[in-house]
């Protein structure tokens, strides 16, 4: 990718200031990880502060970045980085063992609230794409060099959070306003909480490396089978990480809904445990470190259905280094980076030549 392409030299430093939005709506916004839900919960729940501040894991992403980060634009709109961790230590060894040791980004999608929060886009990047990766500090204190041919989901084993943010920033030009991210024990505790959320298959589904068995119709999933779906890869279309990705946007379409049709807001028991166990799960900036400011995030965020969010995966071919990897396609990928930056809808052209978005996996769920 050319410099032009990966974003660099768009930017300069500097915050911007963003119009209000002319009108409040709610928006569930779940990729995932079920960021959305974690802010439904704790969005009803003020009274419990104390407790739920507790819970809640902080990164400071603008400290650890400082002012070296692209230009924030004044044009109303909002960008998130949601990320799932891979990590298998703690209560998540039962997923199998790191080689080293160490976490990564195992899901990362950019969520674009567009002026207004009544529509947005979620871009999903591929965690086998290979592109250029800035230098960052390690956990150790020493500094990473990076490198123009780095494999994306590394950035989160080499510096966690902002590492991460500051390689997505790096892709697209576009400044991250909040980032959040979830564990797989985490995810599953949400899904048990909000009591399954229910999805349809055209064929079975049978994992043993995710321990999924699902039958064709209609299935409510639990926490592990919900877990199990969005790990899915090798038994559903190509077998593909790309195939992956479908299923989790499937899902993630699935999730609304269901948290739109429950009536949340009327079962207080159930709205306790969903903000006690999704506050305990994410890990947010520090601007939605705590539970005020995650209410106010989420009282502008709450009411996007399904249909008015645009999903698609990073415009990318088969890397020409590696067949098992991932490039983006440097047009393409900038006109995906041009329209979120002119808080534009992602024109169909960016993606007509896409590996992405084409398995059959996509059409499994629903």
């Amino acid at each position: 990718m050319s410099d032009d392409s990966t974003g660099r030299g768009r930017g300069a430093a500097g915050r911007r200031r963003r119009k209000p939005p002319k009108r409040r709506r709610a928006l569930a916004i779940a990729a995932w990880s079920a960021a959305g839900v974690v802010l439904l919960g704790g969005a009803g729940l003020g009274y419990f502060y104390v407790k739920f501040n507790g819970n809640l894991k902080t990164v400071d992403i603008d400290a650890a970045l400082g002012k070296d980060r692209p230009q924030d634009v004044d044009n109303g709109s909002m960008d998130i980085l949601v990320l799932g961790s891979d990590s298998r230590g703690g209560a998540n060894g039962g997923y199998g063992r790191d080689d080293d040791g160490s976490a990564r980004s195992d899901t990362a999608m950019i969520v674009h609230l567009y002026e207004g929060h009544e529509k947005a886009s979620v871009i999903s990047i591929p965690r086998d794409t290979m592109a250029p990766r800035p230098a960052c500090a390690t956990s150790g204190g020493k500094t990473d060099p990076g490198g123009r041919y780095r494999q994306f989901n590394e950035a989160y084993t080499v510096g966690g959070a902002a590492c991460a943010v500051k390689t997505v920033e790096t892709m697209s030009g576009i400044r991250m306003d909040h980032y959040l991210e979830v564990d797989f024990t985490g995810f599953k505790k949400i899904i048990d909480d909000l009591g399954g959320v229910e999805v349809t298959t055209s064929k079975p589904i049978k994992d043993d490396a995710s321990h999924l068995d699902l039958a064709a119709g209609t299935n409510q999933l639990n926490g592990e089978q919900a877990l199990g779906l969005v790990r899915t890869r090798k038994s559903v279309g190509d077998g593909s990480d790309l195939g992956r990705i479908q299923l989790q946007q499937a899902f993630i379409k699935a999730l609304i809904k269901q948290v739109k049709g429950i009536g949340l807001f009327d079962n207080p028991k159930k709205l306790l445990a969903l903000a006690d166990s999704g506050t305990k799960a994410i890990t947010t900036d520090k601007g939605l470190g705590d539970v005020k400011s995650l209410m106010g995030f989420a009282q502008g965020l709450k009411g996007i259905d399904a249909q008015d969010m645009q999903m698609i995966t990073l415009p990318v071919t088969t890397d020409p280094r590696d067949r098992d990897r991932v490039a983006p396609l440097a047009k393409e990928s900038k006109q995906v980076w041009d329209a979120l930056l002119a808080d534009q809808p992602i024109p169909a052209e960016a993606t007509a030549n896409s590996m992405g978005d084409k398995s059959t996996a996509g059409g499994i769920v629903r």
